[in-house]
């Protein structure tokens, strides 16, 4: 989410200065490659590039293409196969070792709904959303519809003219928005087809920091690199200002009960306990249960945590299997983490680890690709299952 909110701030800045701009999207892939389906670069007329669309090996080729789309003011659909020796300048220095279909779209700023207008909607919601993109890989010299329709808290932003398509578009966003799966699918509209890819965008993570100690810089460093939306709690005002901490979004100070309730929180929000305080650590806890969150790390020794649950039972506090499922205590993966600052990477890391639904496993004991994320296959009633 972080490469579509520099996007959105590059598109105004360059809006603002007049300048004419394309967005170059990665919709499909066969094999291998550094980035997957949905990475997005922003180009503007004057070289300006804003995201990627591979480790660097594409750009400079990408650059003409997005020139030549926004001097033709037409939708582009470029491949680049990585495994053909006259295409091996391409992906050669990464190892790349599969083909990649790119679309360019030059962006005007008077159409009421362009794809850096739909991508501004999906910050706007801060919910989960799909967007759907069509190009057409059987006709690359025809008509490349491109971003064109999202979906979010029950609202679609729409550009298909086509009746029947747009239902079935419809239908399909609203089916991977309810399965939390990307899709591909092959529409049988026309002379030669279109091919939607339907894509899953959920928030940024929300990372809330229960602590404005010194140790709880390195944390927010390296959180707001990551791209996450973070609040720091604390219950010392001369702890918790945004003197100390001008980086976060929100600070919050008071006790636990009267600031969660005006707290959102989803399933891509994080909390770390990390006062020092333990009772204002327990009390934030208590507080925490029942409300949606994906994590909730408590800095220091098991027997820390394993003492505050023994105390809110004793005290009548029932904490159910799905809390006691997402509290981590200690918070961290085991990297022999000894500064604030590996500390603070070890907590990130197995957040991250948490919300992806990974093992943490070295990348060199796993089998396949790097990326096994799935993204379906729809070929009229039928579905099978890509990875990639």
């Amino acid at each position: 989410m972080k490469e579509i909110e520099d996007i959105v701030q590059a598109f105004k800045t360059a809006q603002q200065a007049g300048k004419k701009m394309a967005l170059a999207t990665v919709v499909h892939m066969e094999g291998s490659s550094y980035r997957r389906p949905g990475a997005r670069m922003l180009v503007t007329e004057d070289g300006q590039l804003t995201g990627a669309i591979s480790g660097g090996c594409l750009e400079g080729d990408a650059l003409r293409k997005a020139l030549l789309a926004i001097s033709q003011q037409q939708n582009k659909l470029v491949t680049y196969n990585t495994m053909d020796e006259d295409d091996m300048q391409f992906g050669v220095q990464l190892g790349c070792n599969g083909i990649v279909h790119i679309l360019f779209e030059p962006i005007l700023p008077d159409q009421p709904v362009h794809a850096i207008a739909l991508l501004e909607k999906v910050l706007e919601k801060r919910r989960n959303a799909v967007l759907v993109t069509l190009f057409s890989l059987n006709n690359y010299a025809g008509h490349q519809p491109g971003t064109c329709l999202l979906y979010a808290d029950d609202i679609f932003y729409a550009t298909i003219d086509n009746a029947s398509l747009l239902a079935e578009v419809k239908q399909d966003a609203i089916t991977v928005l309810h399965e939390q799966v990307a899709a591909i699918k092959q529409y049988h509209t026309g002379k030669n087809g279109i091919t939607g890819f339907i894509e899953l965008l959920k928030p940024p993570v929300a990372l809330m920091i229960v602590g404005a100690g010194n140790d709880a810089f390195p944390l927010v460093a390296m959180a707001t690199e990551l791209g996450w939306h973070i609040t720091v709690i604390d219950g010392r005002p001369t702890h918790a200002t945004m003197q100390r901490f001008p980086q976060v979004r929100k600070i919050f100070t008071g006790k636990p009960a009267a600031i969660v309730p005006d707290l959102h929180t989803d399933s891509q929000t994080a909390f770390v306990l990390m006062t020092h305080n333990y009772n204002y650590d327990k009390a934030m806890l208590q507080c925490l249960l029942q409300r949606e969150k994906a994590y909730i790390g408590v800095l220091g020794p098991s027997r820390k945590l394993e003492r505050m649950l023994y105390e809110l039972a004793e005290e009548g506090v029932a904490v159910s299997d799905e809390d006691r499922a997402v509290i981590y205590g200690p918070t961290g993966l085991d990297i022999g983490a000894e500064t604030a600052e590996e500390i603070a990477l070890s907590v990130l890391a197995e957040i991250k680890k948490v919300l992806a639904a990974k093992k943490g496993i070295s990348l060199r004991e796993k089998t396949g690709f790097i990326h096994d994320q799935h993204i379906r296959t729809i070929t009229g009633s039928t579905e099978k299952q890509d990875p990639f």
